[in-house]
């Protein structure tokens, strides 16, 4: 993939459609000035990334838009997020930085180096994060202007067992955790998602769900919620390929959009 493109990509929907299928961290692509600054060797950055990428995710969010009565758009980061991770918060109040893994992660999901601890974060940050920030804000602003609101369908996956990065993962690990927000996550758009999938918990062992910070905890017309499925229900665990369970989860995305399009 070349990068002289935008790394990352906001796929058209229906011009009437709320919904934005976020798609956050499929992707294992890392840019060559970006890697030089990682310390693991390729072997170990490849065990890694098996372990860190929400596999099949964007094809998930893909089979699910043509499935949908009403097509949502997609937005989808196209670079690893070990680049930079695009749902941190880039300051103090991300509580990951306690691991290692802010918007620029210095440690790997099993805690050891991935980065020298005195990397300054800002060029990353300048480069990417801020411009795919802005990029999603804009996104959002356009559904609330064609929409009247916004829905946000955060698609993620999650280990069937815990990373030691985990820093709440002594809790269930349902077949799919749904992220909420107090603010963002009304009971209609949860009580939807419950209804599509089935068998599923809440906010463990991942809670919340991404809004861009200029409409975070501000504007009730951006309702958001975190689809988090666990990896063995729908490939081999770490990194391996997709099974039948992608296209069932597919039509249970798909019927989480249609029930939110109306």
């Amino acid at each position: 993939m070349s990068f002289a493109a935008s790394p990352f990509v906001l796929r058209t929907g229906a011009a009437r459609s709320p919904v934005i299928l976020h798609v956050p961290h499929s992707a294992r692509e890392i840019p060559a000035d970006v890697r030089a600054g990682i310390v693991l060797d390729d072997a170990a950055l490849e065990r890694e990334l098996d372990h860190i990428v929400d596999a099949h995710t964007a094809e998930l969010a893909e089979r699910a838009a043509g499935l949908s009565a009403v097509t949502p758009w997609r937005f989808v980061n196209r670079l690893s997020r070990l680049v930079v991770d695009p749902e941190r918060f880039p300051d103090e109040r991300e509580e990951m930085l306690a691991v290692g893994m802010g918007a620029v992660y210095t440690r790997t999901t099993d805690r050891k180096v991935l980065r020298p601890a005195d990397t300054d974060p800002e060029p990353l940050l300048a480069r990417y994060f801020r411009p795919y920030a802005r990029a999603m804000t804009e996104a959002v602003a356009e559904r609330l202007a064609a929409a009247g609101r916004a829905v946000i369908v955060d698609v993620h996956s999650y280990p069937s067992a815990a990373l030691p990065y985990e820093l709440h993962g002594d809790g269930p690990r349902p077949p799919v955790c749904l992220g909420t927000d107090a603010f963002h996550t009304p009971p209609e758009l949860l009580a939807a998602a419950r209804k599509a999938f089935g068998e599923t918990g809440v906010d463990s062992p991942f809670s919340g769900t991404y809004v861009p910070l200029d409409h975070y905890g501000r504007d009730p017309r951006v309702s958001a919620l975190m689809v988090e499925i666990r990896r063995d229900t729908y490939m081999t665990e770490p990194g391996g390929p997709a099974g039948p369970g992608l296209e069932r989860l597919a039509s249970a995305l798909a019927a989480l959009v249609d029930a939110v399009s109306g």
